[in-house]
């Protein structure tokens, strides 16, 4: 089966070929980098034009590079949300607008499921049960996926997600467009444990994350600094910081491995290509005798590969959706589905 994935929930605009769920054949990704970087993060509007000057060239690219033709797919699948209406809405109809013309079953996608199920891309079909960290600009989320393979959300930022968190610092420091891999690459040469960060709900009963202190305590920390004519030593904030961050999720996903008894762990989601994060994590997998999937980073940004694995996952299971569809920036993460197992 050829599954086209369609996805566009922010500012990758990317189309991918995937094959019976889990060979990719192609996986274009157009990024709007230079076109935000400017501002400091992504303006909606600014994203919607540029989806919509980019769709049918990354469309044109996936197939070409797929080495198919149009009516060679067996069906379309394109990100419903969450995300941002106006980019949501270029990737949805584009997909529904395809399905149409070419008689072909349609089905939307849930952004996060589709992170879940990028494991499968280079993992085979999952084993449930098994937990989840999805971590991102928009989404910091650990997801408990249960032995019939539903998935239930069991934690979640109440404030800023993590890679949020990354780039206003990021902007803060003066550093760049995204955050998350330029306070990764300042970071190596810094010190993790010279400024004591605070480690927010590290210690909370509920499996919930909170950013939105951490970043405040980074600038209040560096103006008082500055205040005081303190030397600054970037590093050393860019390395704490992101040890704390790095500290809270993986305390958290293994706080939550041991609350539902699950052997396998998925690192997935933009921020999981942070090299702390998936060396602490994969050391805590280690110890406590649990296995550890972490897709490579090409397969951990937003991209249309997983959005095809899960609509694939999706079609076996017997569901589609109709040309009705809308685009649901706060869509619900209900009863989804990651496959067969291995």
């Amino acid at each position: 089966m050829l599954v086209l994935g369609i996805e566009t929930s922010c500012d990758d605009t990317s189309a991918s070929v995937v094959e019976d769920g889990l060979h990719v054949r192609s996986n274009i990704i157009g990024t709007q980098l230079e076109v935000h970087a400017p501002y400091g993060g992504v303006v909606p509007e600014i994203a919607a034009r540029a989806h919509l000057e980019a769709i049918t060239p990354v469309l044109d690219a996936a197939l070409d590079e797929a080495g198919v033709r149009w009516g060679d797919l067996d069906a379309i699948a394109a990100t419903q949300g969450p995300g941002l209406v106006g980019p949501l809405l270029i990737g949805l109809g584009a997909g529904k607008a395809i399905a149409g013309a070419r008689d072909l079953p349609f089905i939307g996608v849930h952004h996060i499921e589709g992170h879940v199920c990028a494991t499968q891309l280079e993992f085979g079909h999952l084993n449930p049960p098994l937990l989840a960290l999805v971590v991102s600009g928009g989404h910091t989320s650990l997801i408990h996926v249960h032995p019939d393979g539903t998935m239930e959300s069991v934690g979640a930022t109440i404030d800023d997600a993590a890679g949020e968190a990354f780039d206003k610092i990021a902007r803060f420091l003066g550093l760049g467009f995204p955050g998350g891999p330029l306070i990764d690459k300042l970071g190596a040469s810094g010190n993790p444990q010279a400024i004591a960060f605070p480690r927010p709900k590290l210690h909370d009963h509920d499996l919930n994350f909170s950013m939105s202190g951490l970043k405040t305590a980074v600038i209040r920390e560096l103006r008082r600094r500055e205040a005081a004519g303190e030397q600054i030593d970037l590093p050393d904030v860019a390395a704490s910081f992101n040890q704390a961050i790095v500290d809270v999720l993986v305390h958290k996903t293994m706080k939550a491995a041991d609350q539902f008894d699950v052997g396998t762990i998925a690192l997935v989601g933009g921020v999981a290509a942070n090299r702390p994060l998936r060396a602490d994590l994969a050391a805590a997998c280690a110890a406590s005798d649990r296995k550890l999937l972490a897709p490579s980073p090409a397969l951990c940004t937003d991209n249309g590969a997983m959005i095809a694995a899960a609509g694939t996952n999706r079609l076996l299971h017997g569901e589609q959706s109709g040309l009705d569809l809308d685009a649901d920036p706060n869509l619900p993460l209900v009863n989804l589905v990651v496959g067969g197992s291995q």
